[in-house]
């Protein structure tokens, strides 16, 4: 079984109720050029960027796993293959506490989640059955992109990456075929701003990052949520 990304749990935190919904940007990807010549394997399909303080709710620091997870669950919304609502930060951690993975302290709490949470959360909420990708270390990435490639062929979703206390998420790679190097089309919940296209782009809070993205001295758990499977729930 793959080992559990680490987590930590802090001071709780006050939720509103009814947070404000923020607008946003959906396939932010979209006319980034590849980094090289060769090919690139793309999500399939059209989703929302989530990324920290969206909602007028601050998880800055904590939040980026929760944020994928949104991410990849809006992609099931708008492939209309569930009608479940996307789940705030809140709803998430009621979630886990309900199905008894995490203890009561947690709920409200700013403690991170990581990819077997976000597995759990697909399964149990929408259905969604995910394939679990164990990556020892950083420099390993690249020894993995046979799955990768075969994951946005074969299903098409957005892939969550959790290690390191960190969490992206990932919507394509790009192989060189003279060269055989492997380049990352990230979509980085780490981005504190407005929805301005041009500045993420720019600013490279969605572009294309090399393997040095990845630490060696980290561990690394990459859910790959599956298209196409027998839906208990949501669907």
């Amino acid at each position: 079984m793959p080992r559990r990304p680490l987590l930590r749990i802090v001071s709780a935190l006050t939720f509103s109720p009814t947070p404000t919904r923020s607008a946003r940007l959906s396939d932010v990807h979209l006319n980034i050029p590849p980094p090289a010549k060769g090919k690139e394997y793309l999500v399939q399909g059209s989703y929302d960027y989530y990324h920290y303080n969206q909602d007028s709710f601050n998880d800055d620091g904590w939040g980026c796993a929760y944020r994928s997870l949104q991410t990849i669950q809006s992609w099931y919304q708008k492939a209309n293959l569930t009608t479940q609502p996307i789940q705030n930060h809140l709803e998430i951690q009621k979630f886990l506490y309900a199905l008894g993975q995490k203890p009561k302290n947690f709920v409200g709490s700013k403690e991170w989640i990581g990819s077997i949470e976000i597995q759990t959360i697909l399964r149990g909420y929408m259905g969604i059955v995910s394939k679990i990708e164990h990556v020892q270390k950083g420099n390993q990435m690249a020894d993995h992109v046979s799955v990768l490639i075969d994951h946005f062929e074969r299903q098409g979703t957005p892939i969550m990456i959790g290690g390191g206390q960190l969490a992206y998420t990932l919507l394509g790679v790009h192989v060189n075929q003279d060269t055989g190097r492997v380049m990352y089309l990230i979509l980085d919940p780490h981005y504190v701003g407005k929805e301005d296209l041009q500045v993420i782009h720019k600013k490279g809070w969605c572009g294309w990052k090399d393997g040095s993205l990845f630490k060696d001295k980290y561990f690394y758990n990459l859910c790959l949520p599956q298209a196409h499977n027998p839906s208990a729930s949501g669907v």
